[in-house]
């Protein structure tokens, strides 16, 4: 959710850039969705640190400091807001200050102990100006800065700081600065994300790389319960108590700035559907060895593997329909049950989990709070976990025992599209490697199957060259619609699901999605004379009867007045007698279809929503990566 951005360079050298780090970074944040932003900074002898807060656009912000500059800096932090406590304002933006505006900090999470905390600072004098939990960290902060000072006759934020973390509850990631501590920004989390970026005589943190990678593609990981000090020339990271973490991991950033920016494109949603066959053949990259399936990193024993009797699928909104489409092709493939289950309803419904269960938690940003919950409930029950994210060192993988990552590349628009067919990549990845290992396939079978979905980009690229004017036209006639069904058996199920979330996320059409066999059992209730109905059409060949019934659903509502659209393979001819509009998709099979049925359906959502004026990049009430519960 929010956007965190920290800058520490030269404390003998103040200059502009610690302010031009922190808003380009925020910037390349927006994405994370936000309503309003701030920045504090400081140098060598000023009295207090300068803050500047504006609610509404970054853009708002910038026009601010622009009538009216603020001072050359040596650290400076900065801070997109999602509102969790208080209304969006300039008041409740961040950052906050201590009482004596010499501390400034900014926050991602939810302090749980927040009206406590409040309670007692009240009571020994302190007032808040804001209605957030994050004023309350920056007094208390402040405060204990002084009794830091106090103790040891210097200010010591690094020292307060890991006090600060013993003493709050919830989710947090912190930053700070001090105008009596000119060259230090520190910081620390709990269940909330944070890394830093190794530069060349300055460092940087963020609430993720996108905040730092156009000045340094090194980042370094902080884990739970940890907190950091940079400085110009050094990092130093040790856990609450002041424990040193001798060798914190770090790792190379496999994209750069310009794949994070929109590249003449009209909107990052339509750059990113057209990157799709890229995004699919990065994940299949490199995964053959010698003829045996690779994965990532595997911290699974092969005996493990094999032991697996059952594996459950948890993730959120598009990942859970990433993870219906896994349930079919593993089930096919593996012969063991699959469940799917929504990460956030997992932990509150007692699953039974044993050690011979395999929860794979799927999540885009690998920080999504419902599913890094769920994945740690699964592993104190004694389950493995597999990750399938799309982000290098985040949470999610580094919590699990084995990782299998979609390379998708940078999804900067809220609305999920080529990290969908990337994490269906990677499942059919997953499937394969555990028919390898458990011999539920023959091995020139599965290399077979490898061969039909390595040609599956070339199939996405057919859709993007062919179908844009088909859907274009379609949602000219559909912009006005009140409302959509989506219906789809077998994997066409979870493509219609992940089509009429689309179509709810960014065109702000009240939408549902059903299994066709649903139908009768209270949906068709819904159809009259001119309501759009969307079908996921199923190949006619191999399993016919699939293909006989999705095409009696359709003469069913047809009947009923129904407007259809159809997604269906180029040539059906029992499509083309009832349908209104036809998306074609190439031949492929059954079971990797979902890869090209959701193409057109994402650009018709697009489209739809542009129709309206919307922003299809930041759909309102929405943020890309939910980190908290």
């Amino acid at each position: 959710m929010c956007g965190i951005v920290g800058y520490a360079g030269n404390v003998n050298s103040p200059s502009m850039r610690p302010l031009e780090v922190c808003l380009q970074g925020l910037q390349r944040l927006e994405y994370r969705g936000y309503d309003s932003a701030g920045v504090a900074l400081t140098a060598p002898g000023m009295e207090r640190v300068a803050v500047r807060k504006k609610a509404g656009r970054l853009s708002n912000l910038i026009d601010d400091i622009k009538a009216d500059p603020l001072p050359e800096a040596t650290v400076a932090i900065g801070h997109t807001r999602w509102a969790t406590n208080g209304v969006p304002n300039d008041v409740n933006a961040h950052p906050h200050s201590s009482r004596d505006g010499k501390v400034a900090i900014i926050h991602n999470g939810i302090i749980e102990n927040a009206s406590q905390l409040r309670l007692d600072l009240q009571a020994e004098g302190y007032r808040f100006a804001s209605s957030t939990d994050t004023e309350v960290a920056a007094k208390l902060l402040g405060k204990i800065v002084d009794n830091v000072i106090a103790e040891t006759g210097e200010p010591d934020l690094f020292e307060a700081m890991r006090r600060l973390g013993r003493m709050l509850e919830g989710a947090f990631t912190i930053l700070a600065i001090d105008c009596r501590q000119p060259g230090v920004v520190v910081g620390a989390r709990h269940d909330s994300p944070l890394v830093v970026g190794l530069g060349d005589g300055e460092n940087f943190l963020g609430s993720d790389v996108a905040a730092f990678v156009a000045y340094t593609k090194t980042a370094m990981e902080i884990d739970q319960d940890q907190a950091v000090m940079i400085t110009a020339d050094g990092v130093t990271v040790t856990d609450f108590d002041g424990n040193t973490v001798s060798d914190p991991a770090v790792y190379e950033i496999d994209w750069d700035a310009s794949a994070a920016e929109k590249g003449g494109w009209d909107s990052f949603m339509d750059k990113e559907i057209h990157e799709e066959p890229a995004a699919v053949q990065r994940t299949l990259f490199g995964r053959l060895d010698d003829g045996n399936i690779n994965l990532d990193e595997v911290r699974i024993d092969e005996h493990d593997f094999k032991a697996i009797d059952k594996i459950i699928v948890i993730g959120c909104g598009t990942a859970s329909y990433a993870g219906m489409v896994a349930k079919y092709a593993i089930e096919h493939w593996v012969r063991i049950p699959v469940e799917v289950e929504l990460a956030h309803e997992f932990r509150y419904r007692d699953p039974i989990l044993t050690p011979r269960t395999l929860v794979v938690a799927i999540s885009q940003s690998g920080e999504t709070m419902d599913t890094l919950m769920a994945l740690r409930h699964a592993r104190e029950q004694g389950s493995k976990v597999l990750a399938i994210c799309n982000t290098q060192g985040a949470s999610i993988p580094r919590e699990s025992d084995a990782v299998l990552y979609t390379h998708a590349g940078p999804e900067v628009a809220v609305a999920s599209t080529k990290a969908f067919v990337a994490q269906i990549t990677a499942a059919y990845i997953l499937g394969l490697y555990l028919a390898q290992l458990k011999g539920t396939v023959f091995r020139d079978e599965i290399h077979q199957t490898l061969d039909s979905l390595k040609a599956m980009p070339q199939k996405i690229q057919w859709v993007l060259d062919t179908q844009p004017p088909r859907v274009a036209k379609a949602a000219e006639q559909l912009a006005d619609a009140n409302s959509f069904l989506f219906l789809g058996r077998h994997v066409g199920y979870p493509v219609a699901l992940e089509g009429a979330l689309k179509l709810k996320e960014i065109a702000y059409t009240f939408t549902e999605g059903f299994a066709a066999g649903e139908l009768k059992h209270g949906p068709i209730a819904l159809v009259d004379e001119g309501e759009p109905v969307v079908f996921i059409v199923p190949p006619a060949r191999g399993r016919n009867i699939l293909h006989a019934k999705v095409i009696s659903g359709i003469e069913e509502v047809k009947a009923r007045g129904a407007y259809i659209i159809a997604v269906a393979e180029e040539g059906d001819k029992d499509v083309e007698r009832y349908a209104d509009i036809i998306f074609w998709r190439p031949q492929c099979p059954t079971l990797m279809s979902p890869l090209v049925d959701v193409v057109p359906l994402q650009l018709l959502a697009m489209d739809i929503a542009n129709q309206k004026g919307y922003d299809v990049d930041k759909p309102r009430n929405l943020a890309k990566s939910v980190t908290v519960e």
